[in-house]
C-alpha cells in the first residue's frame, strides 16, 4: 500500500502539470485527424441499419479537435479497455445547447465515463468524472456502480471539493488517475475529488454528448504499470 500511495502522490505532484517524459509510456488516444480507436453510439441511431451510425455527425474532428455537437445524447467510446492509468485531456464549451438542456439557466453537460462495462447504451455502467458547467470533477455513479468517498459508500453523485473551472470558452485541463480501485479527479492542476474501493476498476472510456456543444483535444493516457 505504501508503494501505491507513493506512486499516486508522485503523479499528482508531477503529472498534473502535464510534463511527461518520452519514456513514461504515454500514448495519445486521439490522433488529431480522425476517430481511429473510437466508435460512436447515439441514443436515436437506426439499430437495424447500423447500431453505431452517427447520421447527424454528433462526433466529428475539426482542426485537430474533437467537436461534439451535443444534439443527440451519445457516447464516443474507446475500442480498448483500460485500467491503472493517468488520463489527461483538454476541454472547453461551445455555445450551442439542445433539448432538454437548451434553457438559458441550464448548465452545459458532458462527462468522462471510466471503467465502462456491459452493453453499449446511454449510459453504460461506469464511474463518471463530471464535465458540467460549475461542476467539473464531480463523481457520478452510473448503472449501479459504487465508490467510497470520505469513508462513505456512494452510489450517486459526489460534489467536487473546489470549483476551478475556467471561464466559458477557455480550455480546461482535466486529469483522472485510476490507480487500482482509487480514482482521483484533477481539474486545472487541482485535486477536486478522490474515491476508493471502486466497484469497477477496468473498462472502456467514454466522452459523452449530453445536450451541449463541447470540444476535446490532446487526449492522452499513461499506464501506471509496465
Amino acid at each position: 500500500m505504501l508503494a501505491r500511495s507513493t506512486i499516486t502522490l508522485a503523479l499528482i505532484a508531477g503529472l498534473a502539470t502535464s510534463t511527461l517524459a518520452d519514456d513514461t509510456g504515454r500514448t495519445s488516444l486521439f490522433n488529431g485527424k480522425d476517430l481511429d480507436g473510437w466508435y460512436t453510439f447515439t441514443a436515436h441511431a437506426d439499430r437495424s441499419a447500423d447500431p453505431y451510425a452517427d447520421p447527424k455527425g454528433v462526433y466529428r474532428v475539426e482542426d485537430g479537435v474533437i467537436h461534439i455537437s451535443g444534439e443527440e445524447f451519445g457516447c464516443l467510446t474507446t475500442k480498448e479497455e483500460y485500467g491503472d492509468y493517468h488520463l489527461r485531456l483538454e476541454v472547453k464549451w461551445g455555445d450551442k445547447k439542445w433539448p432538454p438542456r437548451d434553457a438559458e439557466a441550464t448548465q452545459r453537460d458532458s462527462g468522462i465515463l471510466m471503467h465502462c462495462v456491459g452493453p453499449d447504451q446511454v449510459w453504460p455502467k461506469s464511474i463518471e468524472c463530471q464535465i458540467q458547467e460549475r461542476d467539473f470533477g464531480d463523481f457520478f455513479m452510473v448503472g449501479g456502480t459504487t465508490l467510497e468517498v470520505d469513508g462513505k459508500t456512494e452510489g450517486g453523485r459526489v460534489a467536487r471539493t473546489k470549483d476551478v473551472e475556467k471561464p466559458h470558452g477557455e480550455w480546461n485541463v482535466v486529469e483522472v488517475i485510476c490507480d487500482g480501485d482509487t480514482i482521483i479527479n484533477i481539474v486545472n492542476g487541482v485535486e477536486v475529488n478522490r474515491g476508493t474501493k471502486a466497484s469497477v476498476t477496468r473498462g472502456k472510456i467514454v466522452l459523452q454528448s449530453e445536450g451541449a456543444e463541447v470540444f476535446y483535444r490532446n487526449v492522452t493516457l499513461t499506464p501506471l504499470k509496465p
